[in-house]
């Protein structure tokens, strides 16, 4: 037997007022993750959690303050890379990555292959997930105030790219600490 549209919302709706207490949640982080996405996506509580596959972790510590950044050490920052005209939701989207080189530091690249001080840290792809060209970094000497931060995963956005870049020091949220 097969009931109208009206029917089943009627019945969909009946059932979400009795089980309210199961949905609320989802709507709250559906509102949560939207206001984060287009309203102000600074990370306000220290436990951060990382849905992407540029590092192996998926909760981390955020502690706030500045301090001299060491190779090797887990950060957030806020986007401002060139793919913002591309991506306009990059804009400001709090990134989590390992500092790979500080500033001094000479970055080149060989067929496509980025190496900091001689030292191989990945290969940039040639295109995106959408099937746009991505550029690699220009050679360059790490400037004072800049990093140059990268993700352990092949497909991480980081600053092999040009449109992402090296990260200036007041992009920094803080350092992170990887819990699991």
């Amino acid at each position: 037997m097969k009931r109208s549209l009206r029917t089943q919302a009627i019945d969909f709706a009946t059932h979400m007022r009795r089980r309210w207490y199961l949905y609320l949640p989802v709507f709250a982080i559906w509102a949560f993750a939207y206001t984060r996405l287009f309203i102000d996506p600074t990370p306000r509580v220290p436990v951060l959690f990382n849905w992407t596959g540029s590092l192996p972790y998926r909760v981390a510590w955020l502690q706030h303050g500045e301090h001299p950044l060491q190779r090797g050490e887990f950060v957030i920052f806020s986007f401002a890379g060139e793919a913002r005209t591309a991506y306009p939701g990059l804009d400001g989207q709090p990134f989590f990555k390992v500092v790979r080189g500080l500033p001094g530091d000479v970055v080149t690249v060989s067929d496509r292959t980025v190496s900091v001080n001689g030292i191989v840290v990945g290969t940039a792809k040639a295109q995106a997930f959408d099937r746009r060209p991505l550029e690699p970094i220009a050679p360059t000497v790490i400037p004072p105030g800049h990093y140059y931060v990268q993700g352990t995963g092949p497909d991480s956005f980081d600053s092999r790219y040009r449109s992402s870049g090296l990260v200036r020091a007041e992009q920094v949220l803080g350092t992170v600490v990887p819990l699991f």
